[in-house]
C-alpha cells in the first residue's frame, strides 16, 4: 500500500463529495414549483437588462443555460435522483475515511520502524518524516473542509449523514489500523525471509561457480602439462600417467613368439 496512492484516492473522494453536495443542494433548491423559480429568473434578468440597456448575446446565452439547468435540476428532484446523489455522497465519504485511516496506519507503522531499523532508501529519514507530516496535515484539512461543506453549507440531512459516517468510520478505523499494522509486519517478515533466501542462494551459486572454475582451470592446466611432457619426453608414453622405468624395460625386451 503506497501512501501517495491512498492520499490521491482520499483527495479524489473529497472532490466527489463536494461536487455531490453542491448537486444535492441545487436539486433540493430547484424542487417544488419550478414556474416560480423560472419567473424569478426572468424578473431578475429584465431588471438587470432594461430596454435601454439590452443584454449582450453572451449574457442571453448564459441566462438561457441557467433556466435549462433549473429545469433539469427540477426534473432530477421529481424523479428521485437526489436519493442517488445522497447515496453516492455517503459512499465517497466512506472512501475518504477508509483511505485516511489506511494512510494514518502506514504513517504510524513507519514511524515505529524508523526507531528500530536503519533506513537504506534514496530519500533521507528527515525527508520521509516531513512527507508524512505534510500528508497527515493535508488529510486533516480535507476532513475539516468536508465537515464545513456538509454540516454548514448543505441541507440538514447531509450534516446528519456526515455525523453518522464519521462515527462509524472512527471505530472501523481503529480496528483497521491494528489489522493494517499486523499485515505490514507480516509482509516485512516475508520480504526479509525472501531476501535472506535470495542472498543464501546467491552465495551458494557463487561458490558452486567458483568450484567449477577452479576444477576447469586445474584440468586445462593439467592437460597442457601432460601435452608438454608427451612432446618433450615421448619415451614416457602418451598417457596421462607417465610410464615407469620397469614398464619401459619390459616393453624394450624382445618379444618371443610362442605358437600352438
Amino acid at each position: 500500500m503506497d501512501p501517495l496512492t491512498l492520499f490521491a484516492l482520499a483527495n479524489g473522494a473529497v472532490k466527489l463529495v463536494k461536487e455531490g453536495c453542491k448537486l444535492y443542494k441545487d436539486i433540493k433548491g430547484a424542487a417544488g414549483e419550478v414556474k416560480e423559480v423560472l419567473k424569478d429568473l426572468d424578473d431578475q434578468f429584465k431588471k438587470l437588462h432594461p430596454p435601454e440597456k439590452p443584454a449582450t448575446p453572451e449574457q442571453k446565452r448564459q441566462f438561457i443555460e441557467e433556466k435549462e439547468r433549473v429545469k433539469e435540476l427540477n426534473r432530477k428532484a421529481n424523479s428521485g435522483e437526489s436519493t442517488n446523489v445522497y447515496a453516492e455522497i455517503g459512499e465517497q465519504l466512506g472512501a475518504y475515511y477508509d483511505n485516511y485511516y489506511k494512510c494514518v496506519a502506514i504513517f504510524d507503522e513507519e514511524e515505529k520502524r524508523a526507531k528500530t531499523q536503519v533506513y537504506e532508501g534514496e530519500a533521507s529519514i528527515g525527508k520521509r518524516a516531513l512527507q508524512r507530516i505534510l500528508m497527515r496535515k493535508q488529510l486533516e484539512e480535507m476532513g475539516k473542509e468536508l465537515r464545513e461543506v456538509m454540516i454548514y453549507q448543505s441541507p440538514p440531512e447531509l450534516g446528519a449523514l456526515y455525523t453518522e459516517v464519521s462515527e462509524m468510520m472512527e471505530q472501523m478505523g481503529k480496528e483497521q489500523t491494528v489489522l493494517i499494522a499486523k499485515k505490514m509486519r507480516e509482509e516485512e517478515a516475508r520480504r526479509n525471509f525472501k531476501k535472506k533466501m535470495v542472498e543464501k542462494y546467491w552465495v551458494e551459486g557463487i561458490a558452486a561457480v567458483g568450484i567449477i572454475v577452479v576444477i576447469a582451470v586445474f584440468s586445462v592446466g593439467l592437460a597442457l602439462v601432460i601435452e608438454d611432457r608427451i612432446k618433450k619426453y615421448p619415451h614416457l608414453g602418451d598417457g596421462w600417467i607417465p610410464k615407469t622405468e620397469e614398464q619401459r624395460r619390459e616393453e624394450a625386451r624382445p618379444k618371443v613368439y610362442i605358437g600352438r
